[in-house]
């Protein structure tokens, strides 16, 4: 996933990482946020997971809430408990460090064609997005449909996000293709899928992707605002500065560059020129690694349980366990705060079908939900 975090304590980490690895973890200054502190607003809600990397839900099954396992798995939840496996693609994942099942997105219209698309990293480490269609709530394997294929050069740097837009088009967040400070100007050439966020119609026959941003160097989540479809990227860095991207629905359509690897955040990381199609864009949010080291985003709460957090937009650090909130303002990021709850090794945020937030810890295999 990102340089500075390993999914199962053990993976590739690369130069410039706070976090070194030989295979085996040898130094950790955040060790003791591996098990989430317990705060007034963050109750614990399920566990028995193996490495959680995403929670997903769908309007359709309001009881249900999806939680995927980087091996390659998915099981779901019915209330607080472990109802079932929905579906099982271990055979065919790459699973460790930075590689697995990353994601899964439902379609819209899923009560009616009950397809669904997951990210994965396969067994040579390089990138499918794939849509399965399920049968009386399970997943069925053999309707694989292959949708991208992207051959990865190193082992990090997987983006792995699915979401469906606003617009009903399906989603995915690539990262800069690993190793240390895209060495090969993957970000900012336009002409390879590494280091872009693009997008598809899954329901169209022969449609093509299209890219609708560049420049990024390991969009580790990325979400829309189920009430505006404003769109938010949470941007793993390099050695010193996390970001957090905004754009807001009328402009997501427009092509953006978010700067890597000539900027990291707000800061100038090389002295090349960045590439000059369409818009240059510059984070809503940053934070430096003095507070953290691997930025994981989320949503924006728009759940009835608790009314003063409708609209605030919720992420948090894997290192160092921190979650932060904000709200957007006539584009800029305002009212800032860092909240109270704390969890380590905080791999993804989730929602529920209302609207409510969850959260996961990739090393506890817990998952627990934002409260009162």
């Amino acid at each position: 996933m990102i340089a500075r975090r390993s999914l199962v304590v053990a993976g590739a980490k690369v130069a410039g990482a706070v976090v070194v690895i030989i295979g085996i973890v040898v130094w950790n200054p955040f060790a003791r946020s591996a098990s989430p502190s317990s705060a007034a607003n963050l109750q614990p809600y399920a566990s028995g997971f193996v490495s959680p990397t995403f929670i997903a839900s769908t309007p359709s099954e309001p009881r249900r809430l999806y939680v995927v396992e980087q091996a390659g798995r998915i099981r779901y939840l019915v209330g607080r408990r472990i109802a079932g496996t929905f579906l099982d693609i271990r055979s065919r994942v790459a699973s460790g460090g930075e590689r697995g099942l990353l994601s899964v997105a439902f379609s819209p219209a899923y009560a009616r064609n009950h397809r669904f698309y997951v990210d994965y990293t396969d067994r040579n480490g390089d990138t499918h997005v794939v849509e399965f269609r399920s049968r009386n709530g399970k997943a069925v394997p053999s309707s694989f449909r292959q949708l991208l294929f992207v051959r990865q050069p190193y082992p990090n740097h997987n983006g792995g996000q699915l979401q469906f837009g606003p617009d009903g088009l399906l989603y995915v967040g690539m990262g800069d293709g690993g190793s240390a400070g895209d060495p090969g100007n993957r970000a900012q050439t336009l002409s390879i899928p590494l280091g872009k966020l693009m997008r598809i119609d899954p329901f169209k026959r022969g449609a093509r992707w299209q890219m609708i941003g560049y420049g990024l160097r390991n969009p580790w989540r990325f979400s829309f605002d189920r009430a505006t479809g404003d769109l938010y990227i949470a941007d793993v860095g390099q050695s010193a500065w996390e970001e957090i991207d905004f754009r807001p629905r009328a402009q997501i359509g427009s092509l953006a560059n978010y700067g890597w690897h000539v900027y990291e955040g707000r800061a100038r990381f090389t002295r090349g020129t960045p590439n000059t199609r369409g818009q240059l864009v510059f984070p809503v949010a940053v934070y430096s690694h003095d507070e953290g080291c691997s930025v994981t985003g989320g949503y924006v709460y728009r759940g009835h349980e608790i009314p003063s957090m409708v609209g605030r937009y919720y992420y948090g650090d894997w290192c160092s366990g921190t979650i932060w909130s904000l709200r957007i303002d006539n584009g800029s990021a305002v009212d800032i705060r860092k909240e109270s709850a704390r969890i380590g090794q905080l791999t993804s945020f989730g929602e529920d079908a209302a609207g409510e937030l969850f959260a996961a810890s990739g090393g506890s295999g817990r998952i627990y939900r934002i409260v009162p």
